[in-house]
């Protein structure tokens, strides 16, 4: 899609990431190969999380020597100040490297600010003074929290689910998450599973020139099908714009939930893992499309 810049951030990325969750179903051999191959496709930027088992390992492993040539972002899930910076350590040890360019809290419940009583804002901020994170962000699935870290211009960056099944409310939080000069990752780009047709999410999302997909890759001929987009972007075709209002009115508005009966077993697996966080882990043999961030 060519190269974008995060927000305010001065980072500079091909629009489109890899959201690293599904990587730590392979094993180091088979990650290492499928991230460098991303790396080597032009691929910049690669978005993991504390709690993505051995995710972080494995981006520290492939990327051994060469950290200033990507973008790296994580999240912490911690809920107070003590696991926040024990999160950090392990992250910058597991990743191999002295900093994190964007560091987020992972979908809190609360909006974490300057003296709150939490501290957690301000373990961000001196973080960010002894040069272990670069940016700080914030990943939700909660449109209101999203709305308010927008406004609070604390963050510099969003991570949000969003697809071309997402309401015109959501689109509007993309244009003003772009005013407000922030980055906004986009996650569950094919929608939690429910979209299939890739080209077209992708060629969706690049109407928006600030929001950068991180798309979750797990199998080769998925990095090869993402490569392919990052070589020659997905046209809006009348046949894409068609197969997009098609699943609007299909889908749209629907949970997954509702839509259990009529899919087959191991989507409703997947999409049982969309709604149940504590689902049990996901087959090998899984597909990226059915990743939860």
């Amino acid at each position: 899609m060519g190269n974008i810049t995060l927000g305010n951030t001065g980072l500079s990325v091909e629009k489109n990431g890899f959201g690293a969750l599904p990587i730590q179903r392979r094993d180091m051999t088979d990650a290492v190969r499928i991230l460098r191959r991303a790396y080597d496709g032009g691929i910049r930027f690669f978005d993991t999380a504390r709690n993505y088992t051995d995710s972080e390992t494995k981006l520290g492993t492939a990327f051994a020597g060469m950290r200033d040539t990507i973008v790296i972002a994580s999240k912490t899930g911690a809920q107070d100040v003590a696991a926040f910076r024990r999160d950090l350590d392990d992250s910058l040890a597991n990743l191999r490297t002295d900093h994190i360019d964007i560091f987020q809290f992972h979908n809190p419940s609360v909006l974490f600010r300057p003296d709150d009583g939490s501290g957690m804002y301000e373990a961000m901020l001196d973080a960010q003074r002894q040069g272990k994170i670069r940016h700080i962000g914030i990943s939700s699935h909660s449109l209101p929290l999203a709305r308010e870290a927008v406004a609070s211009g604390l963050y510099a960056s969003l991570q949000y689910p969003f697809s071309y099944l997402s309401t015109d409310d959501e689109a509007r939080l993309v244009h003003d998450t772009e005013k407000a000069g922030m980055a906004f990752i986009c996650m569950k780009a094919l929608s939690g599973g429910l979209l299939r047709d890739f080209r077209a999410a992708n060629a969706y999302i690049a109407q928006f020139p600030g929001a950068v997909p991180i798309w979750g890759i797990q199998r080769d001929e998925e990095v090869e099908e993402l490569i392919e987009c990052v070589a020659t972007v997905p046209e809006m075709t009348p046949e894409r714009r068609a197969l997009i209002e098609k699943d609007r009115k299909e889908l749209q508005g629907e949970s997954g939930l509702q839509l259990l009966p009529a899919l087959s077993r191991r989507d409703r697996h997947f999409l049982r893992r969309a709604h149940v966080p504590d689902a049990p882990p996901l087959p090998r043999d899984s597909h990226r499309r059915h990743e939860v961030p």
